[in-house]
């Protein structure tokens, strides 16, 4: 199977060009908490309103371009201090383009066979709402080593000025991608899920629909940062909320009428809260973020799935995670409880680190994670940490 790149390979910007670039975009590598994200391409045409590209102040750069080539883009990678083989989940072009674009899928498939070819099994995770070709999935299908995950993006939000791609494209590559899977996994990426916009018995029906075409199904809120709102502000959208919040928002109110209709109804596929739980769920694996320590996590998780992740779930020995944690940079006091790691000092990268290496979850103390409220905003909550529970 070849995936080499053709004629029309995408060019690389100039040194000056890269320079200008906002330095968060310009370097290549981010460690999100699903993963070791590499985004060597930037620039999409998809304009999507709520796109984090706006934090990158790159929104209106609509021609993908490389940063720098396909092969440089593997061995930064793979010599990145935080990649360990056969463990680090891995991100692909999560942030900066969508990675199905005609345009920029030949150097996906280039990088996922150089790291194929390396021998290494590490989970990779593509996201896309773009077109998925049967013989695009060829191409996924012919990775023998790699872990793959695609998820597909389906909001369903109608206003074309906030979402101009139709929401029909997503789901016929779904299907695609179910339909033809066979070393790779795909998960319906249900988001963002905004109240009063597209959380209406008609979309969640879709989504049920939509959830048996796929080997899990993950539903969360919108990321509403200062550049998001400052966009829709000047583009006269909608304020989806009154203000905005360094985390995803979703209303308790919101979740609790997607559960009730899951619940209710018996003929879903699979629902998570969390990407990693139903990516980790999707290749018959415990959950890669250690999010059976947040047990309220698992309420609606498959039985076979809680019984994976409690087997898998160690508490780790607070001297080998504060050795770890001191050599990262962590101040203050190192804590290992019944649900997570408690550092002071280490930012979001380092906390990943440490959380895939000990399949635990990492809470940073001045940030908690509050009961029920799943890692998210405060925002549409009765109570600073949600309501009270046993």
């Amino acid at each position: 199977m070849t995936t080499a790149v053709p004629g029309r390979a995408l060019p690389i910007l100039s040194a000056d060009k890269i320079d200008a670039l906002k330095p968060s975009l310009a370097d290549v590598i981010e460690y999100r908490k699903s993963g070791l994200s590499l985004n060597w391409i930037v620039g999409c045409p998809l304009d999507c309103g709520y796109c984090v590209r706006h934090l990158f102040d790159n929104f209106e750069m609509k021609v993908p371009r490389r940063l720098m080539s396909d092969e440089e883009a593997v061995t930064r990678l793979i010599g990145h201090p935080y990649f360990r083989a056969h463990k680090t989940p891995i991100q692909l072009l999560n942030r900066a383009t969508d990675p199905m674009l005609p345009i920029v899928k030949p150097h996906v498939f280039s990088v996922l066979r150089k790291l194929d070819e390396q021998g290494l099994t590490n989970h990779v995770l593509v996201i896309t709402r773009w077109r998925v070709t049967p013989e695009d999935c060829a191409v996924l299908n012919s990775f023998t080593n790699l872990r793959l995950t695609l998820l597909v993006t389906h909001s369903n939000i109608a206003n074309p000025a906030i979402e101009p791609v139709d929401s029909r494209i997503a789901a016929q590559s779904l299907r695609t991608l179910y339909e033809h899977a066979d070393r790779y996994r795909t998960v319906l990426y249900w988001r963002p899920i905004v109240p009063g916009l597209n959380d209406s018995a008609t979309d969640i029906e879709r989504a049920r629909v939509l959830s048996q075409y796929a080997h899990a199904t993950v539903f969360t809120g919108l990321f509403f940062r200062e550049e998001i709102a400052s966009y829709y502000e000047s583009h006269g959208l909608p304020m989806p909320y009154d203000e905005t919040a360094r985390r995803k928002i979703m209303p308790e109110a919101a979740e609790q009428r997607i559960l009730d209709a899951f619940e209710r109804d018996g003929t879903w596929g699979t629902l998570f809260r969390k990407t990693s739980c139903a990516v980790a769920y999707a290749h018959g694996e415990a959950d890669y973020n250690g999010h059976f320590g947040v047990r309220e996590l698992c309420d609606i998780c498959p039985a076979e799935q809680i019984a994976r992740c409690q087997e898998a779930w160690v508490k780790p020995d607070l001297v080998a995670v504060t050795q770890e944690a001191r050599a990262l940079g962590a101040t203050g006091e190192v804590e290992v409880n019944d649900r997570a790691i408690v550092v002071e000092g280490l930012d979001e990268p380092p906390r990943y680190f440490l959380q895939h290496g000990f399949g635990y979850q990492c809470h940073d103390r001045a940030k908690p994670h509050h009961y029920r409220q799943h890692g998210r905003a405060p925002i549409g909550w009765e109570a600073e940490d949600g309501t009270t529970g046993a």
